[in-house]
């Protein structure tokens, strides 16, 4: 799922596709984009994906224009829009005070301030979480009996768990088998596939679920290396008619099918 983005230069009325990724707390441009638009450049920095952690050059955004939203002022890394899947990328960093709305019924995402996106109305299941480094994490889910701590991660299909995550879940040699996670990077990383029964969030239950685990520096970043962790990928927040994540409040609010 995208949304429509302008990007610095209102006059061409062009609005170019990007994705809203709640796992990535950079947001990212096209190289073929900032060419088009004549962006400055500006410092190499590096960026943290599944697979690595990767250098990459910069350009400056005066304005970023999400509907009636507008961003200004940012540094964005550069990334090869083959790889992203869209022209743009928003991360966390962009969306600090707003919520992110995923609607699977009518099939729409939308971003904006919480009383703007129905506030918690309709919503069976509001889950409080913990902020830590932009992004939001539950502390209090559970995989098969396991405490894990869980990130909502709208860029992602699959969901990704850690080595400690494994560990806990699995004996050594129970694996089924081994795929490799492609990165907007371009970068790969070997995971191997695993099974768990079932994600319990507070009262949210998500059955069988299909788990990839791998060393991925995205763990690390966020200090989730030593105990178990996952990012929660597009598959499993299918399964819900409604998923709101709100960085103002903290909150993540469900609205159970059916």
């Amino acid at each position: 799922m995208t949304i429509p983005v302008q990007a610095s230069d209102p006059a061409t009325n062009r609005a170019e596709s990007s994705l809203i990724d709640t796992g990535s707390q950079n947001t990212a441009l096209s190289r073929s984009l900032a060419t088009r638009l004549e962006l400055a450049s500006g410092p190499k920095v590096q960026i943290v994906s599944v697979a690595d952690v990767f250098p990459t050059d910069t350009v400056h955004v005066d304005a970023l224009d999400l509907g009636q939203l507008t961003l200004f002022g940012l540094q964005v890394p550069l990334l090869e829009e083959q790889r992203m899947g869209a022209e743009g990328i928003l991360g966390t960093d962009a969306l600090q005070g707003r919520r992110v709305l995923l609607d699977f019924v009518h099939n729409r995402m939308e971003v904006g301030e919480t009383g703007s996106l129905g506030g918690n109305s309709g919503y069976e299941i509001v889950v409080q979480a913990r902020r830590r480094s932009g992004q939001l994490i539950m502390t209090n889910a559970r995989i098969d009996g396991i405490l894990v701590a869980v990130v909502l991660d709208t860029g992602g299909g699959t969901s990704v768990g850690n080595r400690a995550l494994q560990a806990a879940l699995y004996r050594r040699g129970r694996i089924s088998q081994q795929v490799s996670l492609l990165s907007v990077t371009g970068q790969s990383v070997v995971a191997d596939i695993g099974f768990a029964r079932q994600l319990d969030i507070d009262a949210v239950t998500v059955a069988n679920l299909i788990i990839a685990y791998t060393d991925s520096p995205a763990f690390a970043a966020l200090d989730l290396s030593r105990k178990p962790a996952l990012f929660l990928g597009m598959r499993e927040m299918r399964l819900f008619r409604r998923v709101a994540i709100d960085f103002q409040t903290r909150k993540l609010l469900f609205d159970l099918p059916g």
